[in-house]
């Protein structure tokens, strides 16, 4: 199973929380647009079909990370390393 990188998951998680939290506030068209756009790549990235699932995946998959820095990509191998 492919695992996302811990730091652009977190990076998910974090957007999501903040573009949730701006769209209860604004409630604007580009708001719920961008809300979507968060939802649907972390559900993708999870490999799940709804956001409470792809939540629960992400604090999964994080919890399963020894440390925040050991799995930098100066740490993985060069055939192992991805780009964006």
């Amino acid at each position: 199973m492919l695992m996302a990188n811990p730091a652009t998951l977190r990076n998910l998680v974090k957007r999501y929380e903040t573009l949730r939290s701006t769209h209860a506030r604004l409630g604007t068209s580009e708001s719920s647009r961008r809300l979507d756009d968060v939802s649907y790549t972390l559900c993708v990235t999870t490999g799940t079909r709804t956001v409470p699932d792809a939540l629960a995946a992400a604090a999964a998959q994080l919890r399963a990370v020894p440390s925040a820095g050991s799995l930098g990509p100066a740490s993985m191998p060069a055939e192992v390393q991805l780009t964006a």
